[in-house]
């Protein structure tokens, strides 16, 4: 063997390993971008889920703070009708005095019922709230890693056709920029501005 076969030999091998190193870059990246995407999709539904949930509780809420505020001033019209009637028989007095009460209890139970109480409903839609805006700050990083992993998936597939292996380090760069971003999808390590 002489010297250019053996030069052919290395060249070959070198081709062939960037080809290979290529290839199992694509297939890395398209394992992130398919781990960053469900990520991603997840973030959306979280969102939206805890979004719908907060607002039923604020629906809930309001509708327990309209029949309190019915009930109460259905007591306090029946205390002022019995205050303003002097002609009222004494059972007629009781009996009113009677249904004010349980109104009145009504009125505190609607505020603290358990799991039902307004101030129980309230407390669950500001922590539903609390989650919802927790995936819409996951959901920017997801989408941004999303594209920069797709941009360095092209640029490797350019530089394995035309072999100009700047864009295989461009790749590279994107891809490892997408991958942290992924993982601060995930984990929230930081905080971009501009996200």
């Amino acid at each position: 063997m002489d010297i250019d076969e053996i030069k052919e030999k290395i060249e070959e091998a070198a081709t062939e390993n960037g080809n290979t190193f290529v290839a199992l870059w694509v297939s890395f990246l398209a394992m992130l971008m398919a781990i960053t995407s469900l990520g991603g999709n997840n973030a959306g539904k979280d969102m939206l889920n805890a979004n719908i949930e907060a607002s039923n509780l604020f629906a809930f809420y309001q509708a327990k703070t309209i029949r309190q505020t019915v009930i109460r001033t259905a007591a306090d019209d029946m205390d002022l009708l019995a205050a303003a009637d002097p002609t009222l028989v004494p059972e007629m007095r009781t009996r009113i005095k009677e249904q004010v009460a349980k109104y009145r209890a009504t009125v505190e139970r609607y505020d603290t019922e358990p799991g039902e109480g307004r101030k129980e409903l309230l407390a669950r839609a500001k922590e539903l709230e609390a989650q919802r805006d927790l995936a819409a700050s996951r959901d920017p990083y997801f989408d941004y890693a999303e594209a920069l992993l797709q941009i360095a998936v092209v640029l490797a597939s350019v530089s394995l056709i035309t072999g100009v292996a700047i864009l295989r380090w461009f790749s590279i760069g994107l891809g490892v920029i997408g991958g942290v971003l992924s993982i601060n999808g995930f984990l929230l390590l930081f905080h971009l501005p501009f996200l």
